[in-house]
């Protein structure tokens, strides 16, 4: 069977594809009582296995039956990367269709856990930067490969006796191009255990767009407690065209009415990411015109509240841009500018560089274009 949009073979469903009804409904189909559903939901988002052979409390005829109906393991491990300090690692993954994706996990004072995962295979952003957007766009990912990311490092953790504590949608591609699929997986991920979901915590999760307006103002209507990251990067429209093409089409004045009404209907903070490159985007200017930026989004001291946050972290420097990171001395400038305005900002600490843990980095290498 082929999909004759793409020609590509049409791929096996899995487990992890399925909503819990939809399980349910496939059960009963074959004569099995719902509170199956149940026990193989207990596998697949406790335990993190979706092998209908180690499922050990359903009867052989069904596990045997669940073998032939829906793929198993369907990622391939191509690589796998440890930082020298122990608390960043990375997989690169296949897909059965070949297809690439990114999966890091980053731990911070042995406390906080936090996954990093992707819901595109390549992006079609073309940010820069960003060496996912260097190597272009093969497909969106379905709810069940986003999904499938978080169990794979969930069960890494618990050959640890360690629990994944944060997740982060910022790896390869751009949530909200696959809206419908990202949503979907998310819906999954916050559903409680006993509801037939992974149960992680919707403040615990956040979403990044490079500004996407459509995206954000379904984002908002959803009125979801999943956390909002923008790629900012820069704050004059002339300087982020060149780094964000998304810019020509959304420009900066757009994306922040996007804002600022995300912000009115959900008063939820939402953070600017910002990648400070040495001499580019560091500038006292860039700093004044992102005071601005934050300012037409929404008064960030609401009720007494600052519901903006601007989340910085030196460029992590990848083969294809001409860029470094930031000096100590201009970030220190930069950050002046920012406290003076009043508006929150952390300088995040860069991790994983030894092992190219930037998004897209490890495939990149992996095919021989990023020097280890």
């Amino acid at each position: 069977m082929s999909d004759t949009a793409t020609g590509r073979a049409t791929p096996q469903p899995g487990l992890y594809d399925l909503e819990p009804a939809e399980l349910v409904t496939q059960l009963e189909a074959w004569g099995e009582k719902p509170f199956r559903a149940r026990q193989i939901s207990t596998w697949l988002y406790q335990r993190f296995t979706d092998d209908p052979a180690a499922m050990t409390d359903l009867p052989a005829p069904l596990r045997q039956r669940l073998g032939e109906t829906f793929a198993q393991g369907r990622f391939t491990q191509r690589a796998e990367q440890v930082s020298t300090d122990g608390w960043t690692r990375k997989w690169l993954l296949a897909l059965p269709d070949g297809a690439e994706i990114e999966v890091v996990l980053m731990e911070y004072d042995g406390q906080r856990r936090t996954a990093c995962i992707s819901s595109q295979a390549g992006c079609a952003m073309g940010c820069s930067f960003c060496a996912t957007g260097q190597m272009g766009f093969l497909r969106n990912l379905r709810a069940g490969e986003i999904v499938e990311q978080v169990m794979w490092v969930s069960r890494a953790l618990a050959a640890r006796g360690e629990r994944l504590s944060n997740l982060v949608l910022m790896g390869m591609g751009e949530p909200f191009a696959n809206f419908t699929q990202v949503m979907a997986a998310l819906d999954t991920l916050t559903r409680p255990e006993d509801a037939g979901g992974y149960g992680l915590g919707a403040r615990r999760i956040t979403v990044s767009t490079v500004g996407l307006v459509p995206g954000i103002e379904r984002f908002a209507e959803r009125d979801s407690q999943v956390n909002l990251a923008v790629s900012l990067h820069a704050a004059t429209d002339a300087l982020r065209a060149t780094m964000l093409p998304v810019n020509q089409r959304y420009p900066l004045d757009a994306l922040a009415r996007a804002i600022g009404a995300y912000q009115r209907r959900t008063n939820r903070r939402v953070s600017l990411e910002w990648a400070l490159i040495d001499g580019v985007n560091d500038t006292p200017e860039q700093a004044e015109a992102l005071v601005d930026f934050v300012r037409r989004c929404f008064d960030p001291r609401r009720e007494g509240r600052h519901l903006t946050h601007v989340n910085a972290i030196p460029l992590n420097p990848t083969s294809g841009f001409v860029g470094a990171a930031s000096r100590a001395a201009r970030i220190a400038q930069f950050r002046e500018i920012l406290d003076r305005a009043g508006i929150p900002n952390t300088v995040r600490q860069r991790r994983g560089i030894d092992i190219a843990a930037g998004c897209g980095q490890l495939r990149k290498r992996a095919a021989g274009g990023d020097p280890a």
